[in-house]
């Protein structure tokens, strides 16, 4: 377990528009044996707002990780990446693309605009419990993620 770990809950924004890939998320996180804190923002527009501390997001806390659908609504996640990366404030914040797009582009796309790796969604229940639970796994328990700001 990371010292980040040992001294308070890991936040995560989960930036995800469909209602069963959240869901699946959530139960996946729930079995883990890491202490974290799951945001959902359900758009681009949503998402910034909340990693911008803006509106009712006000109060937000800074995410340690940030789990990113590129296909979304209002503001796709190729975008929300961009503006993540050119925000001096939230650069450092690791970014796992999980999403159902296994375009060469997009991947080629999100790796140019730094984000830390890409995992294509499976779409078996099982698979996709297990791909949730290695991000976990490597993120909260393996990597020394940056303090919050």
């Amino acid at each position: 377990m990371t010292a980040n770990a040992m001294f308070r809950p890991i936040e995560i924004l989960l930036v995800e528009d469909s209602e069963s890939d959240i869901s699946l998320t959530e139960e996946a996180f729930k079995e883990g044996k890491v202490h974290n804190q799951l945001h959902v923002t359900r758009d681009g527009v949503e998402a910034m707002a909340f990693l911008r501390r803006e509106g009712r997001y006000a109060q937000a806390p800074r995410p340690d990780l940030i789990l990113l659908d590129l296909n979304l609504p209002k503001k796709d996640g190729r975008e929300v990446l961009e503006e993540i990366r050119a925000d001096d404030t939230l650069k450092c914040i690791p970014v796992v693309v999980l999403t159902t797009s296994q375009a060469d582009e997009d991947i080629l796309r999100m790796y140019k605009l730094s984000a830390n790796c890409y995992i294509t969604k499976p779409v078996d229940w099982e698979q996709f419990i297990c791909v949730v639970q290695s991000i976990e796994h490597f993120w909260l328990n393996v990597v020394t993620l940056p303090g919050g700001a």
